[in-house]
């Protein structure tokens, strides 16, 4: 059986042709006068074409040569025409807004703007056009009747749109059943490389749409992977493995995306990896056949910790082979065939009540031609989903290629494309205008289809409304997966999707060279073909990209869409006059665009540009429909003339802070559906007042801000929304209307803006708390669902029974939350927010005969903060009398709800306890000086909280216990009473992070220092604790006496911090010993800690054992009596330590140090003679993997500083007591260090030589890289050499150094950093000129002996881009001069002499 391949669908394109010459807006305003006829006759031969095309489009399919060209050159002539008709529609709109004024306002501009206007050379220029349009037509259909086309009628585009549930099958969960022994097996071999050394790379092979990347997914959020792992990151490579650019991808990928951006991509990977533990995911890579490529990305990932490991997906097994050279691949086998089954009924019959018999039949032959791919699986199912016959399935099931290794799955994925509705083929095709795994904002998507023509308008829905029905039926068809709504920081909600790159080949493969995709600078000259016409670039310097391209060719682009920052205007503009849809970041603050070239702009986004205005001009641009202005910050104004622009429909300005004011006219935009933000200025004839949103039926989100200068319009804020109905703009979506104390009582209608059936989010905001009585009676609509309301001077609320969210902040009058009414119940609130309500006492007014009403029965998170006044949480009384020795009921307001009944147990037997919060997961208190108690009912009646998960408590002095909660797993108290701990133990089997931070007592009791675990309660601990996470500030009893036992519960305990524990003398051996999971610790603030208990039996320190086995990172801060340091394991990746003054080691006392090093009374060191002299004790080899080392007031240390070789960080800050650094190497053979003169053998130099500072020498160890000594007066005098990889190196303070150096032997150092700051005795810096050539930031200052900058600097002081410099080292830049003649080159010679001699 042939092939059929997939096709572009020309149809909807002619369609869209037909509709746009039978506007009224060509005969309203004549533009085609003179045109008529021509007119006519195409009318009347579109629809001729139409009755063919679907015919001729199922030719194409059947790979009929024929029938493509004419295919093709009919989307050719399509296109044209479309164009054409677009000018004449601009010209129509152009002559409505001259008509209405446009030209008066416009003044002069106008003959700039139009210089076509007139209407003869209008009707010569066009009527040209539409002959040629004509002609191409009419050869058209004479070739139709030629290759003897038939006529079939078009299917006509449903508007019945099916229930379309897309949620009805979990890839997730089927795949978690299906792969669950892969998932197994991969699992094991990563966490089992926990202690190689050695980069693991895993590789998965498979076909497409096999479920490499699902399988990834269930591996990537496996809680064993996210607890093994402490950095984990995933990356899509897709098509192009260039390195530069998948090193930037990782780093973006990870929390520290903004660190360093200026840097190279793979310094930031190598910085960002060193030393951890990572997982790092490349899925789906394809070009990666050349070794080098992947050799030079492994270079830089080998720097992470220990069991670091690489897992990555492709459908090559020459990927696989050179990535995973070490390793053989893993290969994934199909899917099971009742797993496909599975799926494929699931689609198939997911809208269906019943399984007819005779459709599942077939079923089991459309599985054999899966060949256990879940993608295909689904894809079948969902073009089963659609039939309804069993002719129709076995169809399907006969005209589907059996899958194969050569051919994958992709012929029923075309089969899946080909069975779309028209309109929907040209939707889908689109979108290959996206890079693989791009994150689609769904809204701007469909926009985007609207904008270029793919939907087309219709009476019964919206463009918007016709576009979601697509989009949620190609989901259901899983062309679009992967869906998420997310929240950005200003409380913007959006939806995003992916396309899997499988169906992103079919699209690609249906846009043939019409959709570009450029995601790094294009190697190719001609990248960019006159076919395109939709384009994507996120590379940088995109401006000149394009500026190049548009030299040479001129595509006709309807679609830009520019991920990159555009610092430099475009050139060539009239070469963009087709665009249809614009996206660009603006780096500048002058708009780079003529708006005059842009008459056909549908969509423009210019979101997060650094804009201040927007020209006047682009009040033109008629045809606009979507302006997205949101986040630019330093935008201050719109254009005034903006009511011309009558064809826009969504106008996004949040964000803008600096915005302060609305254009007037808006209630003459009456298509406008979403408006953001409103801002009300002080009125004028340049400004919009609030009176002109009388007319608006918002939706989405309305913000009023200042709403104290609304004079006399407490009534109308009252009644926010009376009308449901509109007399003039249809807003949707999100609205915020700030800076509302500009409007005054003439203008102040903003009734009815509550109450608009499309609202969903209000924000109400004073600039100052004033007397007000606006929200008294406040009744907002029921589909309103989110309230915000700042610095509102009210004393009460009305009734908001139907909220989802409430938010109330710097309301410091309200006393009473919620005033009387028929119903205290919120059936509906999920989330309360109450903030700096001063005044704040009682959450309801009293009202007897509503004693036990229900109130927040489906709450999920509480946050009070800054409330001084509140004492309980709303009253919960007992409508049930307690019973003793039994079982008792203990209900609340929420008893008609039927909240969930808690058995407790209670003495001699059990009690049913109903929780006031039956839904409360987060509850956060903070700064409530009055609250002491958990309800107001009954004292001694525990609360129960049986959903609760995260509890935090800051700032509540009168508060000392804490409440039942069963399934609580993060504690957060903060500034909390002592009392307060005895009451943590009820939590311990269920906690994973506890912070418990305690007030400070000078004196500590012997009550205090008690365990944690209760002996009534010791019984429970057969378990061992889930604790993760423990910050503890005095809390004096876990470390006081008989406080020990509990630490052999926290075996899984990873990060451990201690401040401030007073009885906390010596090191807790005990404790160390039970953390055998414990990979970061960090004690601070124990003023009397000094070190080892000093017992007459005790082992001697080398003989200690080395605890925690597993930690990896150590910080010990302000210790003052600390002595001697625990012996750390080899484990150890960080240490810091600061503010330990007395500490004589950093790393314990092993045998040999007090020969090694004696300390006078004088406190002058007396050194070994040399380096290689020094012996070769324990402490040589004591931490193997330690890199980074931090050491900040210290001055007890030794005066020779031993150093691990494996360090990569040495920061170093009053810590003059050092004066000698040394790298032991032990076996290792030392490598020779010899200065690039005299080649001689670098070693300290002996004793007596030791006492003149410049003299002495310093061998660092010879993986480093950043090396910081700040304020070290004295310290290291001599000459430091500087190995190989060193990048950074920061000097400041010092009067020891003399001299810098590279080492002889191997390459000298490329630094990127050099600050020399207050060094009085350097005067000597390396000459080499490698030393200097990556340079990006020097400071040279107060560095008095050093007289002249090398030579090799100087020469690079032009390419340094950040520099701080004394006045003495500035000179001449070198500068290649082109002399006009040959006798001028001697002259240039001696300028140049001179200019180095100075």
């Amino acid at each position: 059986m042939a092939e059929r391949v997939v096709t572009m669908a020309i149809g909807p394109l002619v369609s869209m042709l037909k509709d746009k010459a039978s506007s009224y807006l060509l005969d309203q305003y004549k533009v085609m006068e003179g045109m008529e006829e021509q007119h006519k006759i195409l009318k009347r031969k579109l629809p001729a074409i139409l009755d063919v095309i679907t015919d001729v489009e199922e030719q194409a399919m059947a790979q009929r040569e024929g029938a493509k060209a004419w295919l093709q050159e009919l989307r050719t002539v399509a296109y044209v025409a479309n164009e054409v008709f677009d000018e004449f529609k601009y010209e129509a709109l152009r002559r409505e807004a001259k008509k209405n004024g446009h030209y008066i306002k416009l003044g002069f501009d106008v003959i700039k703007l139009f210089p076509t206007h007139n209407r003869v050379a209008f009707r010569y220029k066009m009527g040209r056009k539409l002959c040629l349009i004509l002609q191409a037509v009419e050869v058209l259909i004479a070739e139709m009747q030629v290759f003897g086309f038939k006529y079939q009628p078009q299917p006509p585009v449903s508007k019945e749109w099916r229930h379309t549930d897309y949620v009805s099958i979990d890839p997730q969960e089927i795949a978690s059943r299906s792969r669950h022994e892969d998932k197994k097996n991969i699992i094991g071999i990563l966490v089992d490389e926990a202690s190689n050394a050695d980069l693991t790379v895993v590789p998965v092979v498979a076909m497409g749409g096999l479920g490499k990347t699902t399988l990834a997914q269930l591996i990537y959020n496996d809680p064993e992977i996210q607890k093994h792992f402490q950095l984990l990151l995933w990356v899509c490579v897709s098509d192009t493995f260039d390195v530069n650019s998948l090193a930037k991808s990782i780093v973006e990928a990870s929390p520290n995306k903004n660190v360093d951006t200026d840097k190279p991509p793979l310094d930031r990977l190598q910085k960002l990896v060193s030393g951890q533990r990572y997982l790092l995911v490349l899925d789906d890579v394809w070009d990666n056949k050349e070794l080098r490529k992947w050799e030079r990305l492994k270079v830089c990932l080998q720097h992470g910790g220990m069991g670091s490991a690489v897992l990555t997906t492709t459908r090559d097994k020459r990927v696989s082979e050179i990535m995973g050279a070490d390793r053989a691949a893993y290969n994934l086998n199909a899917l099971e065939d009742h797993f496909i089954k599975e799926i494929i009924e699931a689609r198939a019959f997911s809208s269906k009540k019943e399984k007819p018999i005779e459709l599942v039949e077939v079923v089991d032959e459309i599985v054999k031609r899966c060949c256990g791919s879940p993608l295909a699986a689904t894809a079948l199912g969902s073009v089963l989903c659609t039939k309804t016959s069993v002719k129709e399935w076995k169809a399907v099931s006969s005209g589907t290629s059996v899958c194969t290794d050569e051919t994958g799955i992709l012929p029923i994925l075309k089969l899946s494309y080909n069975d779309l509705p028209a309109h929907m083929k040209q939707c889908f095709a689109f979108c290959a205008v996206f890079p693989k795994d791009y994150k689609i904002n769904v809204e701007k998507l469909i926009q985007l289809w609207i904008a270029n023509g793919f939907i087309l308008e219709y009476k019964e829905d919206s463009p918007e409304t016709f576009g979601k029905h697509i989009f949620d039926e190609l989901v259901s068809r899983s062309f679009f997966l992967d869906l998420e709504e997310s929240k950005d920081y200003s409380g913007y909600y959006s939806s995003t999707c992916k396309i899997h790159d499988l169906m992103h080949d079919i699209a690609m493969s249906v846009m043939e060279k019409e959709c570009v995709v450029a995601t790094m600078e294009p190697s190719e000259i001609e990248w960019l073909p006159d076919t395109a016409r939709h384009l994507f670039l996120s590379c940088e310097e995109a401006e000149r990209i394009l500026n190049d391209s548009m030299q040479e060719r001129s595509p006709a682009i309807q679609t830009l869409l520019c991920n990159s920052d555009v610092f430099s205007p475009l050139q060539h503009l009239s070469k963009y006059n087709t665009l249809h849809a614009l996206k660009l970041c603006l780096g500048t603050e002058s708009f780079l665009l003529k708006p005059k070239y842009l008459h056909h702009l549908r969509y423009l986004d210019l979101s997060e540009s650094s804009i201040k205005a927007l020209p006047e001009d682009i009040s033109i641009l008629y045809n606009l429909q979507v302006l997205d202005l949101s986040y630019c910050n330093y935008l201050d104004r719109l254009p005034r003339q903006m009511k011309y622009m009558t064809s826009l429909c969504h106008l996004y300005t949040h964000g803008c802070r600096n915005l302060k004011s609305m254009p007037p006219g808006l209630e003459n935009l009456t298509k406008l559906q979403t408006l953001t933000v409103f801002v009300a200025g002080v009125p004028g004839p340049d400004c919009a007042d609030v009176g002109e949103l009388h007319g608006l039926n918002i939706g989405g989100r309305l913000e009023l801000c200042q709403v104290e200068n609304v004079e006399k319009a407490e009534a109308e804020v009252a009644n926010l929304g009376g009308q449901l109905e509109l007399q003039h703009l249809n807003l949707g979506d999100q609205l915020e209307l700030r800076r509302v104390e500009n409007v005054k009582k003439a203008e102040a209608k903003v009734a009815n803006l509550g109450n608009k059936k499309d609202l969903r989010e209000l924000t109400l905001r004073w600039t100052e708390v004033g007397d007000s009585k606006v929200l008294d009676k406040f009744e907002p609509h029921g589909g309103l669902q989110v309230l915000k309301i700042y610095k509102y001077g009210g004393k009460c609320m009305g009734m908001l029974q139907n909220m989802v969210e409430i938010h109330l902040s710097g309301c410091e009058r309200l006393q009473v939350l919620f005033s009387c009414g028929t119903s205290f119940t919120f059936p509906k609130l999920k989330v309360l927010t109450l903030e700096h309500l001063l005044d704040f006492e009682r959450w309801w007014e009293i009202n007897e005969a509503q004693e036990e009403q229900i109130i927040f029965p489906l709450l999920e998170k509480l946050f009070i903060r800054h409330c001084g006044k509140l004492i309980a949480l709303p009253e919960a009384p007992l409508l049930g009398e307690p019973s003793r020795g039994g079982n008792r009921l203990v209900c609340t307001p929420f008893s008609l709800l039927e909240a969930p009944l808690v058995h407790e147990s209670c003495s001699g037997g059990y009690r049913l306890v109903q929780s006031a919060f039956p839904a409360l997961k987060v509850l956060a208190l903070e700064d409530l000086e009055s609250f002491q108690k958990w309800d107001a009912a009954v004292e001694g009646e525990p609360i129960l909280f049986p959903q609760l998960e995260t509890l935090s408590v800051q700032k509540c002095p009168k508060l000392v216990d804490l409440p039942e909660a069963p399934k609580l797993s993060v504690l957060v108290i903060e500034d909390g009473k002592q009392e307060v701990f005895h009451f943590v133990d009820r939590y311990l089997s269920s906690l994973t992070i506890l912070t418990l931070r305690l007030e400070h007592r000078e004196t500590t009791s012997e009550a205090e220092c008690t365990s944690i675990v209760p002996v009534e309660s010791k019984e429970k601990w057969n378990q061992k604790s889930p604790l993760t996470v423990m910050r503890l500030r005095c809390c004096n009893s876990f470390f006081g006496p008989g406080a020990l036992e509990p630490w052999g519960y926290f075996v899984h305990l990873e990060k451990l911090e201690i401040d401030r524990c007073d009885v906390l003398v010596h090191w807790p051996e005990n404790v160390f010993q039970s953390m055998v999971s414990l990979r970061t610790l960090l004690i601070r603030n124990c003023k009397n800690l000094t070190g080892y208990a000093q017992a007459p039996l005790e082992p001697l320190a080398s003989e200690r054992s080395q605890h925690p086995r597993g930690l990896e990172s150590l910080c010990l801060r302000n210790c003052p009596s600390l002595v001697e340091m625990f012996n750390v394991p080899a484990s150890l990746k960080k240490m810091t330590i600061g503010g330990c003054i007395k500490l004589e080691s950093i790393f314990g006392k092993q045998q040999g140090m007090a020969e090694l090093v004696q300390v006078s009374s004088s406190s002058e060191a007396i050194m070994p003679a040399t380096v290689s002299e020094l012996p070769s004790t324990p402490m040589n080899h004591f931490c193997p993997c330690l890199e980074d080392l931090c050491l900040s007031a210290c001055g007890s240390l030794p005066a020779v500083l031993n150093l691990p070789p494996s360090l990569k960080t040495l920061e170093m800050d009053r810590c003059s007591s050092i004066q000698v650094l040394s790298c032991q190497l032990g076996g290792l053979q030392k490598p020779e260090a010899t200065t690039s003169r005299s080649r001689s053998p670098i070693m300290p130099q002996p004793l007596a030589a030791a006492t003149a500072p410049a003299a002495r020498e310093h061998l660092l160890p010879p993986h480093l890289e950043y090396l910081t000594i700040l304020n070290c007066a004295g310290m290291l005098g001599g000459t430091l050499r500087l190995p190989a990889p060193l990048k950074r190196l920061f000097i400041m303070g010092n009067s020891g150094l003399t001299s810098l150096e590279c080492l002889s032997g191997e390459h000298p150092p490329s630094l990127e950093s050099l600050w020399l700051e207050r060094c009085s005795t350097l005067a000597s810096l390396p000459n080499e000129p490698q030393v200097y050539r990556s340079l990006w930031s020097l400071e040279i200052t107060g560095c008095p002996a050093i007289k002249k900058l090398p030579r090799c600097l100087q020469q690079q002081l032009g390419s340094i881009k950040r520099k701080w410099l004394d006045a003495r080292y500035e000179v001449t830049e070198f500068k290649p001069l082109k002399p006009k003649t040959w006798k001028e080159i001697p002259r240039l010679v001696r300028e140049r002499r001179q200019a180095c001699r100075s």
